[in-house]
């Protein structure tokens, strides 16, 4: 927890020349003391909700990938935990986890129980949080259009071996690597280069247990030099799970996504 608001993101600067931008929004644990005020679990529970729901050690592959690839990639990396806001929701109805009471700002736990009160508005931290957030991406993307007449969003992820209770699509198949996919952003040179790059960490999935990719809403949809695709690992091929430290695997995910990345750029 922080006593005072910490920066809510970072922008770390890659090649003058890559498009490529890794986006690791929910590596990060920090919740700042005036958005814990709001979250009814004891400081335990809170802790274990965190090492469920945090995608642990992703910021570290892409910090990792950025030092092996050959042109380094721009990194934007959330500095505060998904429970302050999850950037990658849709604020409003659009959002289909808000049925777990997940949407961009979650009132329930990945095992459904109560984080917050229902009747607490969540527009201040909508405010504070997610819009700054969302507008930032977006002024990154458009560096990289400007720069390099193109960007690559690149979502690095995480997910359980085993499915939580929160999941509203956790039957499916879960590989060691699922690729989530956009049928307009993710093209099949992109998913061809991904599954090239992983092959060494073992089977590459397509959009399960995770669907979809993360494209800023004023490119979504309408401008091909935007594309993406979102890199799931499951955390047993590199950490003990849930929320335990990072091991071997780690080093060989690193070098795979260093290796998209260089196929991309």
């Amino acid at each position: 927890m922080s006593s005072a608001d910490a920066p809510s993101f970072a922008l770390l600067p890659g090649g003058a020349g890559s498009p490529v931008i890794l986006h690791v929004p929910h590596s990060a644990r920090e919740i700042p003391d005036t958005v814990r005020d709001g979250i009814v679990l004891d400081d335990g529970a809170l802790e274990r909700e965190l090492d469920h729901i945090t995608d642990a050690h992703t910021a570290e592959i892409a910090e990792a990938a950025g030092r092996l690839a050959a042109v380094a990639p721009w990194r934007f990396v959330n500095r505060l935990s998904r429970l302050v806001v999850d950037p990658e929701r849709f604020p409003d109805e659009r959002e289909e986890m808000r049925a777990v009471g997940m949407g961009a700002v979650y009132t329930r736990t990945t095992h459904r129980e109560v984080l917050r009160a229902d009747d607490v508005g969540h527009e201040p931290l909508v405010e504070r949080y997610f819009r700054p957030y969302a507008r930032a991406v977006s002024r990154a993307v458009a560096d990289r259009l400007a720069a390099v007449g193109r960007a690559v969003v690149i979502d690095v992820h995480s997910y359980p071996s085993a499915p939580l209770p929160y999941e509203l699509h956790g039957t499916g198949p879960r590989p060691p690597v699922c690729l989530g996919t956009d049928r307009f952003h993710t093209p099949p040179e992109l998913l061809a280069a991904a599954r090239k790059a992983f092959a060494p960490v073992g089977e590459t999935g397509l959009d399960s247990p995770f669907a979809g990719t993360y494209v800023p809403l004023e490119y979504y949809g309408s401008d091909a030099r935007v594309s993406a695709l979102m890199v799931e690992i499951r955390r047993d091929t590199y950490m003990t799970e849930p929320g335990g430290p990072a091991g071997p695997g780690l080093t060989a995910l690193a070098r795979a996504l260093a290796d998209l990345v260089d196929a991309v750029s």
